[in-house]
């Protein structure tokens, strides 16, 4: 059986692409992008292409796991197969900070590096960078300097973008631009403790990498292991990310990257739109451009209305979705009065489409930022509508399961200062001073894990501190086989639990899940990498859904909802001030990027889409005055040319005398550019 009949003329174009030049397929939303990759994966691989010598770059360690599994379905169709037979594995498919943290450890020797480095996550970075900051004296200044998440933050920025510090500051920070050579001095002192202490960070990982091809014989070396290079979700690269490619690949031979520029939406993270606008004419030789048009999720009015959206920016790969799925009526355009009177619509027309047949988990309530759901919440609380709302505490921000972390980190990597210090505070009579005298030794002995040990520790800690040096000789001795590391250091750590927090029982689940984890990995470097680079999302106590109920309602932000696909989408606010934001109207790439997230959000719904758009705003004043409304006008996105594209819904009939009594303005006035999202 060939599996490529299931697919459509220019899915199949795009599997099959066998010529030399570098691949862009242009993936519009709801095209069948996973699936048509899967298919080019497994295509190659029918057509003798070795495994081995793949490189396939995901976005998470889950997606590139979903990919694996979709390859094996197709190659077991197409050579008969049973579910029970081993197929080709793709040892070399995972993340970009994944596969950049595995090959720095291979190459470790010629770049400077020691194998063994342990990797810091966002809060231990922060951390580090507060610790520095202190330590040069920048936390005495007369004037505000800023705190260690700016630092990091402008720091990430320009790793990231390979943008002048200068730069960054004058267009986004420039309240911090007086600053710049105290900036300078505490990055520079920041990579000097990071490589004191043996350890990278997140962005270390891209950047090292990065440097690393930069030298030629290396990136020739690199690139002629891997006959094929694909890459997942390209309109979310950032200019380092397509350094990398281009160093490993300079002709584009064997390249295939799959994204969509309408779905560019995470400026803020350093992605810049500009890699797969420009990507055709990257390499030494053009590329062929393949355009995924036809929808399977979306009803033809729901594309008709995203369309038009999407067409209106300034620059794009065209293309126009279409459907054959039947269609269901028009969007709506939904006039409220006001937030109280937006929250109390969407209650009722959640619970309609309920009673109507679809569960709550197939409708979803979207908002361009968190806030924005408040009055909502509270609507739904009162209606006892359970819901979860996505963007809650991280599984690896929660104090518990960085404690035993950190645990395992101190005992891999002795010099770790961050986690040594988390680590050994957590023993009854050891505090800063004490943690910070035994770092100090450690610093500088030759053998750091013997000067542990031999670390004299205050009266009233010497019983627990035995304890713990004892566990620490265990988790450093080189045959103990893992993942007894990790019930060592769960026994180790659970009178402590229960010790520090009130709700030990709640947290206890998340250290349970952390050590479930454990088993997945084949080592404690593996675990301690992977973890880090792409963490659960949640931990038990913080989010998730409600306990009691089988059915729940979807909040989220639209960055965490894309990718995803619901029968009826709900967006709040749509309108000027929120989308766009009015933080982010500065520049007309800022403004194309807020007209990308609608489009996103819109391209959610299946069947049913709502864009809600209240006309007045409750402001709370600062002193004085009490409170005062402030009137907003539809999303500039929404033009009166695209009007027909909606269906207009005024609820109630007083919106439209709220709407003669004001003329329409922002919600906001545009704030100084004093943004988070770094260029």
């Amino acid at each position: 059986m060939d599996p490529l009949d299931d697919l459509n003329p220019q899915q199949r174009e795009a599997a099959t692409h066998s010529d030399a030049r570098p691949l862009l397929v242009i993936a519009g939303a709801g095209t069948g992008k996973t699936n048509t990759l899967a298919h080019r994966v497994a295509h190659l691989v029918r057509s003798g292409a070795d495994p081995q010598r793949m490189m396939l770059l995901t976005f998470s360690r889950r997606a590139a796991q979903e990919m694996e599994r979709r390859v094996g379905t197709v190659l077991r169709r197409s050579l008969g197969q049973s579910g029970t037979q081993a197929l080709p594995s793709l040892p070399w498919s995972g993340t970009f900070h994944g596969i950049g943290a595995r090959l720095l450890r291979e190459y470790a020797p010629r770049i400077g590096l020691e194998d063994n480095f342990t990797i810091h996550d966002r809060g231990d970075s922060e951390d580090l960078m507060g610790l520095v900051r202190h330590e040069i004296g920048l936390s005495e200044t007369k004037n505000r300097f800023p705190l260690k998440a700016t630092c990091l933050g402008i720091y990430s920025r320009v790793l990231n973008t390979r943008e002048p510090l200068a730069d960054v500051l004058q267009s986004l920070y420039p309240w911090c631009t007086q600053w710049e050579a105290e900036l300078k001095r505490l990055f520079g002192a920041y990579v000097e403790a990071k490589q004191q202490q043996n350890v990278l960070d997140y962005d270390d990982l891209l950047a090292f990498w990065a440097d690393m091809v930069e030298e030629p014989a290396i990136a020739q070396e690199i690139g002629a292991r891997f006959d094929h290079l694909l890459v997942d979700e390209y309109q979310d690269t950032n200019r380092l990310q397509a350094a990398i490619i281009l160093a490993m690949k300079p002709d584009g031979a064997g390249v295939t990257v799959v994204g969509d520029d309408a779905q560019s939406i995470y400026s803020f993270r350093g992605a810049t739109v500009r890699n797969i606008l420009d990507f055709p004419h990257r390499f030494t030789q053009p590329a062929r451009i393949v355009t995924l048009e036809r929808n399977y999720r979306s009803t033809q009015p729901v594309l008709d209305a995203s369309n038009a959206v999407i067409a209106a920016a300034r620059e794009r790969h065209a293309k126009n979705l279409f459907t054959d799925k039947l269609a269901s009526g028009r969007p709506q355009l939904v006039l409220v009065p006001d937030e109280a009177q937006q929250a109390r619509w969407v209650a009722d027309q959640v619970l309609r489409q309920r009673e109507g047949g679809a569960t709550l988990k197939s409708q979803a309530v979207l908002f361009r930022a968190s806030h924005h759901s408040a009055a909502l919440e509270l609507e739904l609380a009162r209606r006892n509508i359970p819901f979860i709302k996505f963007g809650g505490l991280k599984f690896l921000e929660a104090a518990h399961v960085k404690d035993v972390l950190a645990v395992l980190r101190f005992a891999h990597n002795p010099r770790g200062r961050m986690a040594g210090f988390r680590t050994v505070q957590l023993v009854p009579g050891i505090g800063a001073a004490s943690a910070t005298r035994l770092l100090d030794a450690m610093a500088e002995a030759p053998d750091p894990a013997l000067a542990l040990q031999a670390f004299e520790p205050p009266a009233q800690a010497k019983q627990e501190w035995a304890a713990f040096a004892a566990l620490y000789a265990r988790l450093r001795e080189p045959g103990l086989a893992w993942a007894t590391d990790m019930e060592l250091a769960r026994a180790w750590y659970q009178p402590h639990l229960e010790r520090i927090h009130d709700d030990a029982q709640v947290r206890k689940l998340d250290v349970e899940q952390l050590a479930r984890l454990a088993t997945g990995y084949a080592s404690r470097e593996r675990f301690l990498t992977e973890l880090t680079l792409d963490p659960p999302e949640s931990t038990s106590d913080q989010s998730g859904p409600p306990l009691r109920d089988e059915d729940y309602l979807i909040l989220s932000t639209i960055h965490s909802a894309k990718g995803q696909e619901w029968k009826a989408v709900h967006v709040l606010n749509v309108v000027d001030g929120c989308i766009p934001s009015d933080m982010a109207t500065g520049s007309t790439d800022e403004i194309e990027e807020e007209r990308r997230l609608l489009y996103v959000a819109m391209t959610r719904a299946k069947e049913h889409l709502h864009l809600v758009v209240p006309q007045r705003f409750y402001v709370t004043q600062q002193a004085g005055g009490g409170d005062r409304h402030m009137y907003a006008g539809r999303t500039r996105f929404i033009t009166e040319a695209m009007v027909p594209h909606f269906e207009a819904v005024t609820w109630p009939e007083a919106a439209e005398a709220a709407a003669a009594s004001c003329p329409s303005e922002p919600v906001m006035q545009v704030r100084a550019k004093a943004r988070a999202a770094w260029r």
